[in-house]
Formats: C-alpha cells, structure tokens, sequence
C-alpha cells in the first residue's frame, strides 16, 4: 500500500516547495476598488473578471459587486470587465483613490459560452471542432429537474437511465445503460468512476447544484484527449473557485413524490444544500459545501416473466399462477431452475451407482410387463429388498428407459421454479445521499494557482446491472492536490471507494430461500409430489389405496404446497432474521451454508497527471503536451476480486501531443492529436485524432473530425471472482483459465449444454451434442469515428447546432456463459444442481456500425423569452445475426422548451420543457425486451428576491406524472413536486 501513496506524497512535498518559494521583495502597490451593476436593472453582478490591461493582475467582483485589485503598476491604467451575457467593458483609471462604478451591459449569451473540453484549451463554443453541450450555473438555476443532473436528459443527443431516485447515468451515441463502462466522468479534471464498478455512481460524490460553474458534455470518440473509456463521450464537471464566488449560499428544496400512491403512498422529497467561499486575502481563500437528498425511492416492481438464454432473459408470457417455472423481472429467487426429466435421471444414476442396479432392473421389469404405478407401489412396499426405494418411485417410474413405458412423458421437458421474493421486499427504498467537499485555494503569484479540493459522498441507492445492486450506505471521496499556471498543470488525486453495506438482491433471496430449505431438498420434494399426484401413487387413506391420478394443473400445485412448507413470509420476523442474516454476511463466505450476499470492498485509484502548453515558445504552430500515471488498488477481500491473497494493482500510463494551427486569416483551424497509453496487462494503444473548423462567415462554422477511441477492459472484467446465483462471473485474464483448470477439465458452451439437457429430457441422452469452450486472449475495444457538424449564428437571435457521425466499433466486450459437471461424469451437467456455471468476458468477432445525427436550435426572442428545440438519432447497422451489441438507443428522440429569466425584466420567470423517445428494443444481462416510448414534462415558475439574491422556485419534474421506466428491472419513475427557496445564488 506504500507504494501507492509514493507519487502523492511526492506532489504534496512539491507542492510545500511552491509555498516555500514564495518569497520575493516587497514591490509598492497600488489599491484600486469599485462596483458593477447591471445597466438595465441596476443590480449588482458578482463573479466579473477585472483585469488589468497588458498585464495577468487581475481579480473577481463579490456577491455585492464590489471588486478590489491590488497591482503594482501605477496608475493611469486601463481596466477590462468581462463575463459571459455582458459586452465586455475597458475604464480608464487615472488615480488609485478613484472609486470604480462601472454599468455593464447585457447581452445575447449565444455562441459566447467558452468550453475547454473539446480541445483542452479555452474557446468559443462556436469554435469548437467537435460536438460539444454546455451548461452554466446560470442553466442550472433556471433547470425544472429535481438535481442539474437531470436536466442534462435535455442535452441534445442524451440518453439518460434512471435506475433509482438518486442515481441516473448519462449517456451518448449509444450503450446506454444503468452503469456506462464506454463514459468517461470528470470533476474538477479527477475521473469521476468508483474504482471497483469502473463507472461512475451518479453524482453520489461531487460538487453541489450550488458549486457548479459549468459543465461541458463532449459527444462521440474522446480517447485521444482523456484516455480509456472515452468512446462515446466525456462528461466535464468544473467548481467554483472562491476567488471568483464568495458569500453564504443555501437552498431548501421540499416536495413529494408518489402521488398517485401507484406504488406506495405519497412521500416527502428533501433537497438541501450549502456553499460557503470566502477571499481571506489576496492569494488565500477557501470553500465548504454539503448536500443531503432524502426521499423514498422509486420500486422495480416489474413482475413480467422471463425466459433465461445464455445472454440474454427476454420477456415471455406467463405468471406464477400459469407458469410454473415463472420467473419475475423484479422477483428474485425465482431464477433457481430444474428440469423435472433431469432431476429424475440424476436420480437413477445416482441409484445405479450406489449399487442399486438390480433394483432399477426389477423395477423397469415391472413397467415392461405393463404393472400400473400403483401395482408397482405394492410390489415394492411389500419387498423388504425394494422397500427402501418405494419413496423414489415418483421419480424413477417416469424415467425408466423401457421404451414401451407408458409414464415416461409424465415430466415431459418441464421446468420448474423455486417461489421467490419481490424486490420491494429485499431492498433498502429509504434512498438517501449526503455529499460534503472542501477546497483550499492559495496564488503562488499573478499566474499560478495551488488548490486542495476533497469531495465525499455516502447515500443509499439501487442500480441495475447483471442483477439489481443495493447500495446501501455505499461511500466515495475524492481527495486532490494540483498547482496550475496560465500554460500548465500538475494534479494528483486519488478515490477512495468503500462499499459499505452494499449486496445484491437476487444473492439475498436465494440466503434466504437456502436458510429455509435448501435448492436440492425443494426441488426433490417438489418433483417427487408432482410424480406421485401425476401417477396416482399418493398414499391415501386407507394403507393399500391410492388416489386417482391428478390432472397437470393439480398436481403441480400440490408439489408447490409441499416444497414451500416452512416458507418465510414477508413481513414476519424470522424473515426479516433470515434477511438481515443474509445481507450481512460476505457473498464469499465458505463458512455460511446458505450463503450471504454482502460485498466488503476498499478499492481504490490514485492518479497523476500534467499538461503543457508550449504555443508561447513554439510561433509556427500551438503544441500542447501531457501524460499521466494511474494505479488501480483492488482491494474486496474476495467479494468481489480475485484478491483472496490481497489487494490487487493495477498499472496504466499514458501520454499525448496536441498540434494546432489557424491558416488564411483564422477561416481554417487543422487540430491533430495522438495520445498512447499502456495498461500492464495489454499492449499498448495509440489513438490519433484530426479536426478542421472552417469558418464560412462570420460566427458560423463547419467541423469536420476523425477520432479514435478504446478502452482497456476493466477491472471486473480482469479480475472479477464473483458467485452469483446463475454463474460465477470470472475475468478474462489466462491466470484464471489456469486457476480454474479449463485446460484439464473443460467447461462446455452454454449453447450445447441446453442442446444435451433436451436430449436427456427427451430420454435420448446424447453427451456428443457437448461442445468445449474456448478462453481467447481478452483485448481492448476500439472505435473510429467520423464527424461532420455545424454551428453557428444565421442571426444574433437564432443558434443553430447540427451533426452527422459515422462510427465502426471493433472487438466489444461481451461474456460467454459455459458450464462443466460438478464431479464426474461429464453428464451430470444434465442437473442444474451438479452443474458448476461460469461467465468469463470475450471479444466479439463482428465489427458493428453506428450513425447518427443531431440538430437543434435556440431563439432568444424579445423581451427574455428563449425557444429551445432539438431532435437526434442513432442506430446501429450491419449487426450480424446473433450478436449482442447493449446498444440500447433510441432511434429518434426529441426536446422541446420555453423559457424567461426575468418576464418583462422583472422579478417572475418560468422554464418548461418536454421530452420524448422511441421505444427501445433493450439488451441487458439482467432483463431484455421492448421498453415503450414515452414522454416527460418538467417545469417550473420562479420568483427572484433582488435585494438579497435570492429565488423561490415551484417546479415539477415528469409533472404529468405519467409513470415511465428506461430500462429492464429498473423503476417505474412519476412525478416530483417541490418548491425551493435558493438564497445568495445569483
């Protein structure tokens, strides 16, 4: 573990030389103070640059409008005032005792913004050479949706999974899903993903609504700029910096969810939060913030039933009450599943083996000369030689290989399963999230900056992936160091990840349905009543007569009261004993004989990085330069890892060079990149990345871009050593081929082991139809995207946004089910029960095809009034048969909005915006099948308190409240109702 805190500790040691160093002779200085107002209104406007013409001295105005710089240049000067929405403004000063009153003036924010993601430098959105959306602190005050992570779902081309109230994943250009491995997520420059799940938890951690000051979602292929896992885009979330945003600011959000009481009766929503930035000086100044969410969640209460496959579980027909091998969406324990036939033949092997082949001999003498069930019932209780074995008639009646066995299709290719536990029952729904963050500011001088940012979160969720997770209590902070100057950077930070009580739903019922009556004893008692009722050899009455045989329906009910004696029921107290018990205890617990379903990881990743920009020494072209350190820490005591022994690390460095150069008078701007990384346990990859912007008149530009992207496959995917209810999900790397003895003792496809259960089923077994896996070396993916966009400005009023991509994807990362008999022979993986399962990620052989296209628009009309429209698409074409591609996208989505700050530039304004899909044919690992299209309206009506900037907010988020859910297994989502008073916040 020493050796993971070397490289930071040596940072911190650089950084304490910094402040050391910072001793120079004391220079006269002259103080210069002022106040900006809005020229329309005539209210303060905080947060403007003040800078001093020619020079880097410069500083920020305060919640009031008051501005005080200190320069050593002697007046006269000439001071600039800029912010975003204003014109910018130069006053001269001809004394230092002159107080600075300064009018400024608004005006239209179109194509203004300036973004730093696209390129890694500053510039106008307009000029951004790729797809890029922007949203400002100003956007997220005005957003209806209940967190500013939300509205991004109004972000042309976004597609955004709610998996519970508060954790919703975005993402872009496809591979959509409830946690998105191909999404790179950055605060304040650190990769936002929980080291063990490699995907970031929401804003679980993070800054608040309150410390946002913009974010930039940068769309399609963004490896050769931020590395690994940037294949369909990259999310930038920056914080505010207390030199720019001072003062006390809170905001109280109340409302309530469930309305209708469609699920549950209606429940309070709590929302509140806090920043605190103070200046203590000119070069010190510091920040605090919190947030706590509180509301109870929305339920996976889906009990749809599935047909389990090797990859995918679609949607059947069927209930529990007409299916019974049913197997609910949102039900677990259910997924426990025999074949009757199976079981039956298990059983005559397992006879024939103990030496009881004399006994099946008699006994299939008795069916070839045509004795009824019930005359074989006599026969064997009157021997005392076949005594012993009349209780397993019921079984071995059916299977006997007599082909003039008139009882031999009693079971037939039935399957059966286990009763199991709605989720509502299982998981934790009291959602909650506390986030706390800190930061330490210091200048070094006029142009370099030192910073200590540290974000923490803990909350309580649910989340979706090859089952449905609780992440309860679960815990992440993010701790940096980091020293910038105009031209360069050096950071380091870590994430520490802690599961806290985290454990999986689908594990827990099946503890709990172990704790009761195990897998083997429910399944042999269940078979052997539905044989006896279907044979009519039920003991009756009377010793020597039995009842008539029962129809299919009856018996099976019978078997199914038999099996679940001693059922725990929701809601009494030895369930919820059995329950805790469960989630308690380790999901790796050999010592427990029913299992346990708790995970217990500490991973974490520590990462160093800088960046150059060389532009001010090299005049022909601008060069920027980078590289970056990065270790995974593994470290799930075995719950989740291979890492039984001890923590696991593993290393990636990288680094990359940027070119850009404006030719013929700023009209064409060419940007080439290309970056290198290595992960330790995969050759290297190079991905380049070429741009041009073409201006073709004033404000309007055309983009044309190739970029490459990859990803490493993640941790799960190398080292993962998780026992799941279905399989054991395994990694990829050849240590576990070998740990495992594939090489000696082949695991079979899942394909043919189906193909042989059905010939055993049929009473034909035929152990040929067996096919041995192949473990093949695990690579990266990789993708190759071509772009062609516009942006621009037809009138100052109208922004208008478009782009076509084209984008061939290679070697994605799926998971091949196989499987082997749990001891000799090989048959025995006729019987689930003796079946040893295993899931091991693999490259796919077919490349795949993905286009798509964006356009969108935004009028700001007279009087404050903005129109907001924009409309995308994405598919994927030349899918070979049979491949799973998880790309979960709709093909044609929309979004439609209307907003005003400031009605009549007075007190009141109002945003409202409504958002429609395409249905979606789903593919997921826990569930696949048709999601329906469905729309969603958020709005709200807000009123501003000039005097202490403040505002009161009545919104609504999905306010129609008509209940929709974008993914299998994951929630039916309503609406939120909330007012919320905001003050300081503008």
């Amino acid at each position: 573990m020493r050796r993971s805190y070397r490289f930071l500790a040596a940072f911190l040691n650089m950084l304490l030389l910094f402040f050391a160093a910072n001793t120079h002779a004391q220079l006269q200085t002259y103080t210069i103070t002022g106040n900006i107002r809005n020229s329309t209104n005539k209210d303060v406007v905080p947060a403007v640059s003040v800078t001093v013409k020619g020079s880097s001295t410069g500083t920020f105005s305060d919640e009031r409008g008051n501005f005080r710089l200190i320069t050593s240049q002697r007046p006269p000067l000439t001071l600039v005032f800029s912010s975003i929405g204003y014109e910018s403004q130069e006053v001269n000063v001809s004394n230092a005792s002159d107080v600075v009153e300064v009018s400024f003036v608004p005006t239209s924010v179109l194509g203004l913004e300036v973004v730093v993601s696209a390129s890694r430098v500053a510039e106008r959105i307009l000029e951004s050479p790729v797809s890029i959306e922007r949203m400002s602190a100003a956007n997220v005050r005005s957003s209806a949706a209940p967190s500013f992570y939300q509205g991004m779902a109004n972000f042309k081309g976004v597609d955004m999974t709610t998996s519970s109230i508060t954790f919703n994943t975005l993402s872009t250009r496809g591979f959509n899903g409830s946690g998105n491995l191909r999404f790179n997520q950055l605060v304040d420059g650190m990769d936002n993903q929980a080291p063990a799940l490699n995907f970031s938890v929401g804003i679980i951690t993070g800054p608040t609504e309150l410390d946002i000051d913009n974010i930039e979602l940068l769309q399609g292929a963004s490896s050769a700029l931020y590395g690994s896992g940037g294949m369909t885009g990259t999310l930038l979330m920056t914080s505010k910096n207390p030199f720019k945003y001072q003062g006390l600011s809170f905001q109280i959000k109340q409302g309530i969810n469930h309305v209708n009481s469609h699920q549950r009766p209606t429940a309070p929503y709590y929302d509140w939060s806090f920043r605190w930035g103070k200046k203590i000086s000119e070069k010190l100044a510091f920040k605090i913030g919190g947030q706590f969410v509180s509301a109870q969640d929305w339920q996976a209460n889906d009990t749809r039933n599935l047909a389990r496959n090797n990859v995918l579980s679609s949607v059947k027909d069927g209930t529990r009450q007409s299916d019974n091998n049913y197997d609910g969406i949102n039900v677990y324990g259910d997924e426990a599943s025999v074949s009757m036939n199976s079981l039956a033949q298990v059983a005559r092997g397992q006879i024939a083996a103990g030496g009881g082949g004399a006994i099946l001999t008699a006994l299939d003498g008795m069916i070839a000369a045509n004795f009824t069930p019930q005359q074989i019932a006599i026969a064997f209780g009157s021997n005392p030689a076949l005594a012993p074995y009349a209780s397993a008639l019921p079984l071995l009646i059916p299977s006997s290989p007599v082909p003039t066995n008139a009882y031999k299709n009693t079971f037939g290719a039935q399957l059966v399963s286990r009763t199991g536990y709605a989720e509502q029952d299982l998981v934790d729904y009291d959602a909650y999230s506390v986030k706390l963050n800190a930061g330490l500011y210091y200048k070094i001088s006029n142009n370099i900056e030192a910073s200590l940012l540290a974000y923490w979160g803990t909350g309580t969720t649910v989340y979706t992936g090859a089952d449905r997770y609780s992440l309860k209590n679960f815990k992440l902070g993010q701790y940096s160091a980091e020293v910038k100057g105009k031209n360069w950077f050096v950071r380091a930070y870590t994430t520490q990840e802690n599961s806290g009580d985290s454990y999986t739903a689908t594990t827990a019922a099946f503890a709990v349905n172990n704790l009761w009556k195990p897998n083997g004893t429910w399944f042999q008692q269940y078979t052997g009543t539905y044989g006896a009722a279907r044979l009519g050899i039920i003991p009756g009455a009377t010793p020597g007569t039995f009842l008539p045989a029962f129809p299919d329906a009856q018996a099976h009910g019978a078997a199914r009261g038999a099996a679940e004696t001693g059922r725990l029921l929701p809601g009494t107290t030895a369930f919820d004993n059995a329950l805790t018990r469960a989630i308690n205890t380790n999901i790796n617990d050999k010592t427990s004989s029913v299992g346990g379903a708790k995970f217990a990881d500490k991973s974490a990743l520590y990462h160093v990085e800088g960046q150059l920009n060389l532009s001010d020494y090299v005049k022909v072209v601008e060069v920027m330069v980078g590289a970056n350190y990065r270790v995974y820490h593994l470290n799930s005591q075995g719950t989740i890892f291979a890492d039984t022994s001890g923590p696991i690390d593993i290393t990636e460095y990288g680094g990359y060079i940027q070119l850009q150069k404006r030719l013929f008078n700023d009209v064409l701007k060419l940007t080439a990149s290309g970056r290198y990384d290595k992960n330790e346990n995969f050759t290297g990859r190079f991905t380049p990345r070429v741009t041009a912007l073409v201006s073709v008149a004033k404000d309007n530009n055309l983009r044309l871009s190739f970029q490459t992207a990859y990803r490493f496959p993640t941790t799960q995917d190398q080292y993962i050593n998780l026992n799941t209810p279905g399989a054991k999900l395994i990694g990829g790397l050849p240590s576990f081929q070998t740990y495992y003895h594939f090489d000696t003792n082949p695991v079979y496809t899942a394909e043919s082991i189906g193909a042989f259960r059905q010939s055993v089923a049929a009473g034909t077994p035929n152990p040929g139809l067996l096919q041995i896996a192949p473990f093949k070396e695990l690579k990266p993916e990789t993708a190759n995207s071509y772009e062609f966009g516009y942006r621009g400005l037809p009138t100052k009023r109208l922004l208008v946004d478009a782009y076509v991509y084209y984008c061939e994807y290679k070697n994605f990362i799926g998971r091949r089910a196989v499987g082997r008999a749990s001891f000799p022979p090989v048959t025995n993986v006729a019987n689930p029960l003796t079946t040893e399962n295993y899931s091991y990620p693999e490259n796919s052989d077919n490349n795949v095809k993905a286009i798509g296209w964006g356009i969108g628009a935004e009028y700001q009309a007279r009087g404050g009034y903005s129109f907001r429209a924009n409309v995308s698409g994405d598919q994927l074409r030349d899918v070979p048969a049979g491949l799973v591609t998880f790309f979960n996208t709709p093909k044609v989505r929309f979004n439609v909005g209307v907003g005003n700050d400031g009605i009549d530039k007075g007190p009141w304004g109002f945003n409202f915006v409504y958002r429609w899909q395409d249905d979606v044919d789903w593919e997921g690992t826990f569930a696949a099948g048709r999601i329906p299209s469905f729309g969603s309206l958020d709005g709200q009506i807000s009123y501003k308190l000039q005097k202490i900037r403040s505002i009161v907010k009545l919104g609504a988020s999905n306010l129609l409240n008509k209940y929709y859910y974008s993914a299998l297994g994951n929630p039916y989502v309503g609406g939120i109702y909330y007012v919320s008073f905001a003050y300081n916040v503008f």
